[in-house]
């Protein structure tokens, strides 16, 4: 699913659910007997929306890219904005999901209007984007 990651930056991947032990070891089995396609719809339902990416944000669980490992599987339904990753070694699996974000480059103060005389010059050699930290 290229068309979920772009270089641009405008979109992450945000951890929806992750299992490990037992209960990952439920979902494994349920791949192994019904499919990847079952083991999305198992989890699916755990996704609660704007509460999920808060919860992402709060805690850290959010990634340029898919989080992988040597042994992890990555499975992405198509059209679907969500990725499947496991690994039967460790014994966890985990689903996220595609989420766009505005851009993390705002202007640090508006430009002036043209019409005001009071504006300070602009140099010629000013950046066009300030990043504040």
């Amino acid at each position: 699913m290229a068309g979920y990651e772009t270089n641009e930056r405008t979109s992450r991947w945000i951890g929806v659910v992750f299992l490990q032990g037992a209960e990952a070891d439920a979902v494994l089995g349920l791949i192994d007997r019904s499919g990847a396609s079952a083991a999305f719809d198992y989890l699916q339902p755990r996704d609660f929306g704007d509460e999920t990416v808060d919860a992402a944000l709060e805690n850290g669980y959010v990634y340029d890219r898919i989080p992988a490992g040597r042994t992890d599987h990555i499975i992405e339904h198509e059209g679907s904005p969500y990725a499947l990753t496991y690994s039967r070694t460790y014994r966890y699996v985990s689903l996220l999901r595609w989420h766009p974000f505005e851009s993390d480059l705002r202007p640090a103060r508006p430009a002036p209007c043209r019409d005001d005389i009071w504006a300070a010059p602009r140099s010629t050699r000013q950046a066009q984007y300030t990043v504040t930290l």
